[in-house]
């Protein structure tokens, strides 16, 4: 072995403690990348396989009521492949044991085909029991997820409300299906509240007074075909029918979900581990500038014995880049640990199948590059001058700094200053760059943990504003389709009904200079209360007697302003189309909405004075003989129970959120350590002449030691206000990447969440400072005095 490899393996010995902190902080930022990257790809191939193996459609579509014989001419269309054609509606569902109903989606399957093995589009994967059979009992096979939230296995029973006609339906299995991989009715997947049945169809359409119709639509296409030209023909087949819009596979509401949530896994996997391993090429150039700056003598010696300034070089590079190595091999390491907890949680959500954890060679070489390459910077940056000197040169120590007053004295203030105050601000001035570096590096730190923590808080602001402020009723029902207003009078007399008000929901097409959306139409009472409109920086918006309210995600997507002329076209009922002036727009988190006043929306629709939805204020000491009556309601098409729903959210989201914040938490405290540590390590050692001048003056090591870290004291303190500052920036930076069409999330970030992060870093610090003190207590003063560097 050569004498400068013999040296390295030294020099990695001497810095062990050091070596660990840097190979913690890349193997994090590798850990990270790989975890989150093979998730994502876990994820995106497990996606993929269901989608192809149960032939998700790449176009849907709905419609009031559209005759079975259509289907020849969706047939024809150009780049149509394959068409199925099916019967849909919600029913509220008694379920043995649950007070509240819940809500089913009842789905007419063509037992024929299932029991042939010809399904078809989106088709149906058994996962526990058989499939339903045509005679008898109504039999049913719902979507797992649902079964397991709610303790449904094959053999139990419950009833449902069928266009107004009670049935028993038995519960013969559980499937799995790509078109409700998130089941919802538009809001956030509620396994509990929310379930998918499959019923012979035969029976389904019978019982919905569907006989030879169908209202879903569903088509695959031909490779090559563009989804766009196909929407556009079968929209217009499909418009005399009441037709609410075909959309593409990426947007039908369960895909988009999946897609966003793989879309926000990667920005995570790529901004959180950039941070990591900037943090750690910045350690690696200090550590390394400290290492280079000590080792003049033995660079001379190595050039006098003829080695070159590549060889020198190379000889620092290859001991970043082994500290680095160690830092891949852990973070691979770790990254299977993060990797697998993610995709066990991920698991319970997507439901995929098969779902193995994979890291593919890629990810792996890509990492080791990456953090190679940083590595290698960070050393190439800290030793460029050194290697360059000659012998003679580097023989000698290097020119003595040139000190000069500070500003804190060049003001005056200096004699109101202690000593070892001035010794402090003398080394942060007289080191501006490091000292900025350091304070970013633990500000960073503080940053990621607000990064991790304030999804808690959104979350929390989320459910206040959807759940307190904007669904101030205890539970909304809905019917199946628009009934006159007195319905709300009757509502008000079920038993522990506060009080009740109606609203309507209906699809629509708005349009605006040459742009269509499909959206929904609200319309509330210009007093209401129960269910309202909520604007994120005014409140409660009343609805204007006249115009419409535009949500700002619609107004985006429209590019319209107040005082433009819409057109809205209703998709149902009616059909009608009308301009209406845009009066107001309100900045809400969900969807892209239009909301008018229900009187002036009825006008507009031109079919009488109805509602299809209301919210119910209930008395809490009533709920059991309140939701008693609303089981023997026929007329009640579907329930939301907001209590239960919350329970399940608040679940949900808390553990999987939990465990995040976690993990992130877990790794500013390891950054926050190696770059505190380090710090005071170069610090100790630069300085350890210094203090072993002051220990051999007088001065108690817990004298001394105050001088060496009442420095990085300052440097940590001055990082908590940027790391606040850098937190909410990259909280919403994340917001920005992971925002959609859809969605609009504001940041919101709790005063706690803020001191919470701060006091984890100034413990980490603290911690850091504790094992840095043992090692001014251990300074050997004779062997340090007797060369000065």
């Amino acid at each position: 072995m050569k004498a400068i490899d013999i040296k390295l393996w030294r020099d990695l010995a001497r810095l062990r403690a050091q070596v660990l902190t840097i190979a913690v902080v890349v193997a994090i930022g590798v850990a990270g990348f790989v975890g989150m990257f093979s998730v994502h790809a876990s994820l995106q191939s497990s996606r993929d396989a269901f989608y192809r193996d149960n032939r998700l459609a790449d176009v849907f579509a709905a419609v009031k009521r559209a005759p079975l014989s259509l289907r020849e001419r969706l047939a024809t269309v150009d780049g149509v492949a394959e068409v199925k054609l099916e019967v849909l509606f919600d029913a509220q569902v008694d379920v043995a044991g649950v007070d509240a109903p819940v809500t089913g989606r009842f789905i007419g399957l063509d037992l024929a085909r299932v029991h042939a093995g010809r399904q078809g589009l989106n088709a149906l994967t058994l996962k526990s029991g058989r499939w339903p059979e045509a005679d008898g009992t109504l039999e049913a096979v719902v979507s797992d997820r649902f079964a397991v939230a709610r303790g449904l296995s094959p053999g139990d029973t419950a009833r449902a409300i069928l266009n107004g006609k009670l049935e028993r339906v038995r519960v013969v299995g559980t499937v799995a299906t790509p078109e409700y991989v998130f089941a919802t009715r538009g809001g956030a997947p509620d396994d509990a509240y929310f379930g998918i049945w499959w019923i012979d169809a035969e029976r389904m359409a019978h019982a919905f007074d569907m006989d030879g119709a169908f209202n879903q639509l569903a088509l695959r296409l031909d490779a090559g075909a563009t989804a766009d030209a196909v929407i556009e023909r079968v929209d217009r087949l499909l418009e005399p029918y009441g037709a609410i819009g075909a959309v593409a596979r990426d947007e039908q509401m369960s895909a988009q979900i999946v897609d966003d949530e793989l879309a926000q896994l990667k920005v995570m996997g790529t901004v959180l581990p950039a941070i990591f391993l900037a943090v750690a090429m910045f350690i690696l150039n200090v550590v390394l500038s400290r290492q280079v700056a000590t080792q003049r003598g033995q660079i001379a010696a190595l050039k006098a014995l003829g080695y070159g300034d590549g060889a020198i070089g190379w000889h620092y590079v290859k001991l970043a880049i082994v500290v680095a190595g160690i830092g891949v091999v852990a973070g691979l390491a770790l990254s299977v640990v993060i990797g697998r907890l993610m995709l066990g949680l991920y698991d319970e959500v997507f439901r995929f199948g098969r779902l193995a954890y994979v890291t593919t060679p890629w990810l792996v070489g890509v990492s080791a590059v990456i953090s190679a390459a940083a590595a290698a910077l960070g050393a190439w940056t800290a030793i460029r001058a050194v290697v360059r000197l000659k012998p003679a040169q580097a023989m000698q120590p290097p020119a003595p700094p040139v000190y000069r007053p500070t500003l804190v004295e060049r003001l005056g203030f200096g004699r109101h200053v202690g000593a070892a105050a001035l010794m402090v601000i003398r080394n942060l001035e007289r080191r501006p760059l490091r000292a900025a570096l350091t304070v970013t590096g633990i500000a960073l730190a503080v940053a990621l943990q607000i990064s991790g923590a304030f999804w808690l808080d959104a979350i929390a602001h989320i459910v206040d504003v959807q759940f307190r402020q904007v669904q101030q009723g205890d539970v909304l029902v809905d019917f199946h389709q628009p009934v006159s207003t007195t319905v709300v009078r009757e509502l008000r007399r079920l038993p522990g009904v506060i009080d009740a008000e109606g609203y309507r929901m209906e699809p629509v097409r708005v349009r605006l200079r040459g742009r269509a959306e499909d959206t929904l139409l609200s319309g509330f009472a210009p007093d209401a209360q129960l269910m309202r409109v909520v604007d994120e920086q005014r409140g409660a918006v009343a609805m204007p007697a006249q115009g419409v309210v535009l949500s700002g995600l619609l107004a985006r997507a429209l590019d319209a302003r107040v005082g433009d002329r819409v057109e809205v076209e209703f998709r149902l009922w009616n059909r009608t189309r009308a301009e209406v002036e845009v009066v107001d727009v309100v900045h809400t988190m969900f969807g892209k909405q239009l909301y008018m006043a229900l009187e002036a929306m009825n006008r507009l629709a031109r079919d009488g004075d109805g509602v299809a939805d209301a919210a119910l204020q209930v008395d809490p000491r009533r709920m059991g003989e309140f939701w008693a009556a609303v089981k023997a309601a026929p007329a009640i098409n579907a329930v939301f129970d907001k209590a239960g729903t919350m329970v399940a959210f608040d679940e949900t989201t808390s553990r999987n959120m939990g465990v995040f914040s976690g993990i992130l938490t877990v790794f500013a405290i390891a950054m926050a350590v190696g770059i505190i540590y380090n710090a005071a390590r170069i610090a100790l050692s630069e300085r350890a002449w210094e203090l072993a001048s002051l220990r051999v003056l007088g001065m108690t090591r817990g004298e001394v030691s105050v001088l060496l870290l009442a420095e990085l004291g300052a440097e940590l303190l001055l990082a908590l206000p940027v790391g606040a500052a850098l937190g909410w920036a990259l909280a919403t930076l994340l917001m920005r990447l992971m925002s959609s069409d859809n969605i609009d999330f504001p940041v919101v970030i709790e005063p706690s969440t803020y001191a919470v992060a701060a006091l984890t870093v100034l413990a980490a610090g603290v911690a850091s400072a504790l094992l840095v003190r043992r090692h001014v207590d251990r300074l050997d003063l004779v062997a340090v005095l007797k060369v000065r560097e």
